[in-house]
């Protein structure tokens, strides 16, 4: 079985110094450089046709 995938830096101050967290439990993190914790969650995978973007292909109209 392979391990879970971490997060390479922090999305707040872009610091690598990032810990697993014990008190926020499952894919909680802690940022020793700004003191700021979060948590990461996998929503799942997208279908190939879907689109998130918003862009002029999503047929809304102002």
């Amino acid at each position: 079985m392979s391990e879970r995938a971490a997060p390479f830096y922090c999305p707040y101050c872009g610091d690598e110094d990032l810990r697993p967290s014990e008190e926020g439990g499952h894919g909680s993190w802690e940022c020793a450089s700004c003191c700021r914790a979060f948590s990461l969650k996998f929503l799942g995978l997208l279908s190939p046709h879907s689109s998130t973007s918003g862009g002029p292909s999503d047929g809304n109209r102002d």
